[in-house]
């Protein structure tokens, strides 16, 4: 599809050759005319200046008028200093309304020959997901599509973190204060059972602390010698060495937590093509601990541990084997990465990761590159904020989480009470009424979400995520509930509005809505290069609040010329097109009425 500001940018260069022999396209720097001057596409003529050898407002001149001479889609032209703003024809954008219309997959790019993974979620298996755990889903489903509708073959990974200590703690709670409760005799889903035995096992820990110290330990050596602490990491070295009802326990627990799990994701709509656990891609990084011991890469101390220096890179020494010869997370993760490069031959491979975690993946490229990965350099740790609440940070420890199934219930019954408030569910029959209250409560948590940029540490409040009016999601969809009502009514009325656009029935506001659906390739793009859906998010709340400003000022069925009429309805259907396809990006459904 036709980039505008390439064919303004490439007309401009043929002038300035014409006028001034300058075959340099970095010197022809053409972007959006400024809303507040008149014109489409502004060029910078300063560049230009030392080549005319004329000051820049006769220059500006000079080409505005050599220009719409000879580029029949130059209308008319103004110079502001050494700007040329130049507007063009309403053929012109009545032609590329066209385009946009007929291209069945408008704004989302052919097959690039590139494989990209995207890694996200990888919970810890010992609590259910929270608030913090929807933001790094709702992320990596989003950038993942996003790469999709950029033309890469995707892959959405999801690893595990189903070993370790954090996995004992649960474990060793259940087993010592359980009673054999399951999720089937305790009501509970399996996720939220395995995480009320780690606040239980924390709870039980303090207190052993507090105690110890009370007896005249210090701090630092009560943590290590509290006995929860001891026994906990005596269930680990038995995991690691296959103890059998270790493990059956492991297995069991694991498997409620991962029933749990089945249910919120399907709840956040996300999914996965691979899903790795770090119990089966830790042997495989003790291999290349080993391998890379060896070769001198690592280093053993006295106690049996293995690290690496990295303090010439601006880092530390990074430990990689404990002394008890257990893994850390650092071992498991260079396992997976030489895994998956080997299977999928990955062009990239993105871990959605929060910022704490900034270290870890400088220092696993590091090391894989050490190793001599040269795919190493094709590892990219897209690094987003932490969620926060008015009340302040959460502590999956203390129980002081927002959990995520409470949350997306909440959600989805506030969207149902202010829908039905507003009256936008009147006359729907209630499975449909039920389903649009879903659709509007996840849109508005998903939209909030993902508005923002991922850098960004965010707060997060539910009540001001949905709201008919505004930055929001349930804004876009009701604007795209309001265009298919339209439509609707159009067709009870016989009125046919399909075939060729006409620039007689194209006026400034129709253009104004145009060039608004011609930006959405680029901002599909831009998106993509930047790993970042804010900037669908917002491209989608421009075009929703554009809309429903023309809806506002111009008659749509009731125009009495036809060309009009026609071209208002073309529009009302390719606006509906693409706040759909934008909103799918960002893992949104749009309802058809509300």
């Amino acid at each position: 599809m036709m980039n505008i500001e390439n064919l303004v940018r490439e007309q401009a260069l043929r002038t300035v050759e014409a006028l001034y022999g300058i075959n340099d396209i970095e010197l022809v720097q053409v972007s959006k005319t400024r809303r507040e001057f008149e014109g489409d596409y502004t060029l910078v003529v300063f560049p230009l200046l030392k080549a005319s050898r004329k000051g820049p407002e006769q220059t500006a001149q000079e080409i505005g008028e050599n220009m719409a001479a000879r580029e029949r889609e130059i209308l008319s032209f103004n110079v502001i200093k050494g700007f040329l703003n130049l507007t063009l024809s309403e053929e012109f954008w009545a032609q590329r309304f066209g385009e946009i219309a007929g291209e069945a997959t408008y704004g989302f790019a052919q097959d690039s020959g590139r494989t990209i993974m995207v890694e996200y979620s990888s919970p810890n298996t010992n609590k259910p997901l929270h608030l913090g755990h929807i933001r790094n889903n709702l992320l990596g489903y989003s950038v993942a599509t996003v790469m999709q509708a950029n033309g890469h073959r995707v892959v959405k990974a999801n690893l595990v973190n189903d070993r370790g200590i954090h996995i004992c703690k649960s474990m060793l709670a259940w087993q010592k204060f359980g009673g054999g409760e399951t999720p089937e005799t305790s009501g509970l889903k399996g996720d939220h059972l395995a995480g009320k035995y780690y606040v239980e096992f924390d709870r039980r820990y303090k207190a052993e602390i507090a105690e110890l110290t009370a007896a005249g330990m210090d701090e630092e050596q009560a943590r290590q010698k509290a006995p929860s602490m001891v026994e906990a990491q005596e269930m680990l070295r038995r995991w690691e060495a296959g103890d059998v009802a270790v493990r059956e326990l492991w297995e069991r627990m694991n498997g409620w937590v991962y029933d749990g799990f089945d249910k919120t994701y399907a709840a956040l709509g996300v999914d996965f093509d691979k899903i790795d656990y770090e119990s089966q891609t830790y042997l495989l990084g003790k291999e290349i601990v080993e391998d890379g011991l060896r070769r001198g890469v690592f280093y053993r101390k006295d106690d049996g541990s293995v690290w690496i220096d990295l303090t010439d890179d601006g880092l530390d020494n990074k430990l990689l084997l404990r002394a008890d010869g257990t893994s850390v997370y650092m071992t498991q993760d260079l396992g997976t990465a030489v895994q998956r490069f080997t299977e999928y031959r990955l062009d990239k491979l993105i871990y959605v990761v929060g910022n704490e975690q900034n270290y870890h993946f400088q220092a696993l490229k590091l090391i894989l590159g050490k190793l001599g990965y040269e795919w190493a350099e094709n590892i990219y740790h897209l690094s987003y904020g932490m969620v926060e609440l008015p009340e302040g940070k959460m502590k999956s420890r203390e129980g002081t989480v927002v959990d995520a199934d409470d949350l997306i219930a909440d959600m989805i019954g506030t969207a149902r009470e202010m829908s039905a408030e507003l009256g936008k569910l009147d006359g729907i029959p209630t499975a449909e009424a039920e389903n649009i209250s879903r659709m509007v409560g996840m849109g508005a948590l998903k939209y909030f979400i993902l508005k923002v940029d991922p850098k960004k540490t965010m707060l997060f409040d539910p009540r001001e995520s949905i709201d008919f009016n505004g930055n929001t999601g349930p804004f876009i969809q009701y604007t795209h509930a309001r265009i298919r009502s339209i439509l609707r009514k159009a067709a009870e009325a016989e009125i046919a509005f399909d075939g060729e656009v006409t620039p007689s029935g194209v006026s400034q506001a129709e253009i104004e809505l145009i060039k608004l659906l011609a930006d959405f390739p680029q901002v599909v793009s831009a998106a993509g290069e930047n790993f970042s859906p804010a900037l669908v998010a917002q491209y989608a709340y421009d075009l929703a609040k554009s809309f429903n400003g023309y809806y506002h000022d111009n008659q749509i069925l009731r125009e009495e010329r036809a060309d009009v009429r026609h071209v208002r309805l073309q529009l009302c259907e390719q606006v509906a097109r693409v706040i759909s396809r934008a909103m799918s990006l960002l893992g949104i459904e749009v309802p058809e009425r509300m």
